[in-house]
């Protein structure tokens, strides 16, 4: 739970920490988004939907098509989070919805501590909650997320990354993150 969470998650003051969530669209198509806390750099996951999706009705308990399953979110996140240098993958915080249902493997794999906020406190991962809402400039409610190739994703974060920040004392994501690496 977030509350076994390092002091220095929670204060900032070490890199390394991410809060990560869903943003969902129409037809259950979603973008998998990972902020780092202290310099807000924004990693974004592409999550296309499962061949099979939409061709068959639904089984109770059958495989999640939809491309935002444990499985696929886990491995998501284990292919972009293991291309950080290790000192950037102190922790991960999540809300507790069902596609991080294979976080101890997540753990393992991505080699992250993983966390979880309580039950219906999204304010307890402010800056990815507020990741989100400027996300949805560019992923507006109501749309099928699942027309935006990884390459717009990836131009996406890139564009997030570039955006000064006043909290950063106007440097962007990616001027801090560049700080703290070298």
């Amino acid at each position: 739970m977030i509350s076994q969470r390092p002091a220095e998650a929670a204060d900032r003051a070490v890199p390394g920490h991410w809060e990560g969530d869903l943003i969902l669209g129409l037809g259950s198509s979603a973008i998998g988004t990972l902020v780092e806390r202290t310099t807000r750099f924004t990693m974004l996951l592409h999550l296309p939907r499962l061949a099979g999706h939409g061709e068959a009705p639904r089984m109770k308990n059958g495989p999640t098509l939809a491309g935002h399953g444990a499985e696929a979110v886990r491995d998501a996140i284990t292919r972009t989070i293991i291309s950080l240098p290790e000192e950037l993958r102190r922790s991960l915080t999540w809300d507790q919805g069902a596609e991080m249902a294979q976080h101890d493997r997540l753990k393992i794999d991505a080699g992250v501590q993983i966390y979880f906020c309580d039950p219906h406190s999204p304010w307890q991962r402010g800056t990815n909650e507020n990741t989100n809402g400027l996300l949805r400039q560019y992923f507006p409610k109501g749309t099928d997320l699942i027309v935006h190739g990884a390459d717009e994703i990836a131009a996406v974060a890139a564009a997030l990354n570039a955006r000064p920040r006043k909290t950063l004392g106007w440097k962007t994501p990616a001027e801090a993150l560049d700080e703290l690496l070298s």
